[in-house]
């Protein structure tokens, strides 16, 4: 399912999708979509899994999740990455894109 451009998978009440991280930026941020990823900016640096635990407390927390809720199944020591987040509809993704286009 495409969402926005975002390409988006839902399955057994979760989503998966691509993200695209920006870590060092100068706020924690929804800054689109980029070739089918939602791009985040980050404040945390990549270095020593910050970026990565930002990036799931920063997702849990525009869609009212634990933190625990998002999970990070390819990527993680790149930019581009797979996130599986559990609770969520693909409605909800649409709508933070949509807030945030």
């Amino acid at each position: 399912m495409t969402l926005l451009g975002l390409s988006v998978d839902q399955k057994r009440g979760s989503v998966s999708f691509g993200v695209r991280v920006q870590p060092r930026a100068s706020c924690n941020e929804v800054a689109g979509v980029i070739n089918s990823a939602l791009k985040v900016r980050l404040l945390a640096p990549a270095d020593e899994n910050r970026a990565n635990e930002a990036l799931c407390e920063f997702l849990g927390y525009l869609l009212k999740r634990p933190k625990s809720a998002v999970r990070i199944l390819a990527g993680r020591r790149g930019r581009l990455k797979r996130v599986e987040i559990s609770g969520v509809t693909a409605a909800e993704i649409q709508a933070l894109v949509q807030h945030d286009a």
